[in-house]
């Protein structure tokens, strides 16, 4: 993996982050965060279409590596409204 295929995954992952938080309704996160989420959307989304027996549904080939985006959005967006569920309600 090159330089320019990981900083061109850390600008898909804070994407696919970015919708995930809009999705679930919170947007307080900066764009570290956003990447963060991105790649834990992804790892939460292909375990979860793995669990489920679904296949990958879009998914763009970086060099070497696949990146799911639809599941990293629903990834995502499944692991903000975890965590707002466990933080509460914003003050």
């Amino acid at each position: 993996m090159t330089l320019i295929d990981f900083i061109l995954l850390l600008v898909i992952a804070g994407v696919c982050g970015s919708i995930g938080q809009a999705l679930s309704g919170y947007t307080r996160s900066g764009c570290l965060a956003s990447v963060a989420l991105g790649f834990i959307g992804a790892l939460l989304g292909t375990w979860l279409a793995g669990v489920f027996g679904v296949r990958e549904i879009f998914a763009l080939s970086v060099g070497d590596h696949s990146f799911p985006i639809i599941w990293s959005i629903i990834g995502a967006a499944l692991f903000v409204a975890v965590l707002r569920l466990i933080s509460g309600p914003p003050r």
